[in-house]
């Protein structure tokens, strides 16, 4: 008899669960961490043998157990998380242990006590997939369970996970009881979710995360010169072609915050991280950066700089040529002439450039006007400052595109200055994007795709930039084209902001996918609420989908968010190339009793 002949095999249902955010913490405290976990264990172990399950393997805060029922496999589940939910409310926030959970049933090889293969393997790539104090499903556990259980489920797609060679089937046990009740679709359909907190692979090229710059000035408003060279070193890296450099967006959410390389390099994808700090005082400046390998937690290297202020951008030089060695990047003759572009021969200038960068990243109509204002006076100061032109453009575009301001000329205004920035310095990347964005407002399709593929390729890293180009490429009748667009930009934004998920929802919309693009547009809902496009494009959706009751839901939170919408305001905000595709969504939103 063979050896493959020998091997027992068995179809089983397979729980994987582990904490979410485990080394954290660890990392602020051991004793307490192997506390909490000794008494939740106490709390999942026993429910694992009450329904009938058997605890196959442990590992620090891992537990993996089967069950010979599916049904037994969802109810203990449940039951966990419901139990360590109620010990969690004792806790503080960032105290608690919250524990993610997959189930899958599939067949399994079985030596000794330990099962082995796809079916294991699925499972944990189900529980790496779920949020804290979640329970995922497999379609095949989902298939079993559908009508036998008191519950309601969410189905997130077809999701591709690590080693498995075929996209799995997911769904997410609603659990919540003030969560409503979702319609389940009964058809398979490739769903691309990826701010599901999923393990991301690592690129093929060298990969970095820059956090910010801690702030080590005796002055607190100094925050602004910090987080500037934060940004100013984002964008040298960003454009060298062969390095993957993560988006300002995502690495600024771990701002003020203690966090462990190898968990932001697990999070954001990445092999490298580079941290450090910004002391500024008089006319000098004290930069420390730490290059480490996430993988290991290994600094790579470590250095201080003692500056005048005035060699600011020599010592960002010297900090970006000190990473393109270590890490051995090669080089095109282009980019070793663009390491770090001095963009002004003014301090004061690009003193006030900062300050205006900090006021736009608030995202505020009052932090817009303010933005205006420093970069305004950038300008007065260096005339030629082709960084700031874009700056300024960019702030009369947030005004347009968020209809802060409805006066064509604010259009316009965008458009001259975007303009001024690329004659200025015609390889600014950020002058074509913004001035992409116009033209595409101004109905000039062509040119403005074209802008933004020109900024692409100046700064290949841009995420903003790609999701500029799939707005344009949606706009113009190239919805495929820019779903894969969309997709490098959330690869490079692992924690984007929710209009990706808009414009990915109605890229899918656009192409007749349309349960992808609900579920695109529900996620973009999970981290705003009120981002009242996505409502607008679920009426639209469930309206042409004849679901009139959902439709008018949709319809309803539109008009409570913005209670004077109007139809004819909205029109404005879409500047299709085929007027087809815009009567197409227009009356949709009629149908709906938006007018």
């Amino acid at each position: 008899m063979s050896n493959e002949e020998r091997v027992e095999r068995k179809l089983t249902a397979i729980l994987s669960a582990d904490v979410r955010g485990y080394s954290r913490l660890m990392g602020e405290d051991e004793e307490g961490t192997l506390h909490t976990l000794t008494t939740y264990r106490a709390v999942m172990d026993p429910l694992i043998h009450h329904h009938r399950g058997r605890i196959v393997g442990t590992a620090g805060d891992s537990v993996l157990a089967e069950f010979a029922s599916v049904v037994d496999a969802v109810r203990c589940a449940v039951e966990i998380q419901q139990q360590l939910k109620a010990r969690n409310a004792d806790l503080p926030a960032q105290r608690r242990m919250e524990f993610r959970i997959g189930i899958n049933l599939g067949d399994v090889m079985v030596n000794g006590e330990q099962i082995y293969g796809d079916g294991v393997n699925i499972a944990a790539r189900l529980e790496s997939l779920a949020e804290a104090g979640g329970i995922y499903l497999s379609g095949t556990v989902y298939d079993q369970v559908e009508n036998k259980l008191a519950l309601t489920y969410e189905y997130l797609g077809e999701q591709t996970v690590k080693n498995i060679t075929r996209p799995v089937r997911v769904y997410r046990v609603r659990i919540d009881e003030t969560e409503p009740a979702v319609e389940t679709p009964r058809r398979d359909v490739s769903t691309y979710l990826p701010e599901q907190p999923q393990a991301l692979l690592l690129p093929d090229k060298p990969s970095i995360a820059v956090l910010p710059f801690v702030n080590l000035s005796s002055d607190p408003e100094q925050e602004y010169f910090s987080d500037g060279i934060t940004e100013d070193l984002i964008t040298d890296l960003s454009r060298l072609s062969g390095l993957f450099v993560i988006a300002r967006n995502s690495t600024f959410t771990y701002k003020g915050k203690a966090v462990k390389v190898e968990e932001v390099g697990r999070e954001l994808g990445v092999r490298y991280v580079l941290e450090g700090s910004v002391r500024k005082a008089g006319n000098r400046v004290r930069i420390t950066a730490q290059l480490v390998d996430a993988t290991t937690g290994h600094h790579l290297w470590a250095e201080r700089y003692d500056r005048e202020l005035i060699d600011i951008f020599a010592l960002q030089d010297e900090i970006v040529q000190r990473i393109v060695t270590t890490l051995k990047l090669q080089l095109t003759l282009w980019e070793k002439g663009v390491l770090v572009r001095k963009s002004t021969d003014n301090l004061e200038a690009y003193d006030y450039y900062l300050r205006g960068s900090e006021y736009y990243w608030r995202l505020t109509k009052e932090g817009n006007t303010q933005a205006r204002q420093m970069l305004e006076r950038a300008i007065e100061l260096d005339p030629k400052y082709a960084a700031a032109y874009t700056a300024l453009s960019y702030t009369h575009m947030i005004d347009w595109a968020w209809q802060w301001s409805l006066d064509p000329q604010t259009l316009e205004r965008a458009f001259e200055l975007a303009q001024k920035a690329v004659a200025l310095d015609d390889a600014l990347p950020m002058a074509h994007s913004i001035l992409g964005w116009v033209q595409c407002w101004k109905k000039q399709h062509d040119q403005a795709v074209a802008e933004v593929e020109r900024a692409i390729a100046l700064d290949p890293n841009d995420a903003d930039a790609y999701a500029r180009l799939a707005h344009i490429l949606k706009i113009v009748g190239r919805s495929e084209e820019a779903i894969e667009a969309m997709k490098k930009a959330m690869r490079l934004n692992p924690h984007h902001p929710p209009f990706y998920l808009f414009e990915l929802g109605f890229a899918y919309y656009l192409t007749g996918r349309n349960e992808e693009a609900i579920a695109a547009l529900k996620k973009s809902l999970t981290s705003d609420p009120n981002f009242l496009p996505a409502h607008i494009g679920l009426t639209g959706i469930y309206s042409e989908l004849g679901r009139e009751k959902e439709a008018r839901a949709e319809a309803a939170e539109v008009l409570r968010i913005s209670p004077n919408f109007s139809l004819e305001v909205w029109r404005q905000n879409l500047v299709y190339k085929d007027l087809a595709v815009l009567e197409r969504h227009l009356a949709g939103l009629r149908e709906a009793v938006l007018k």
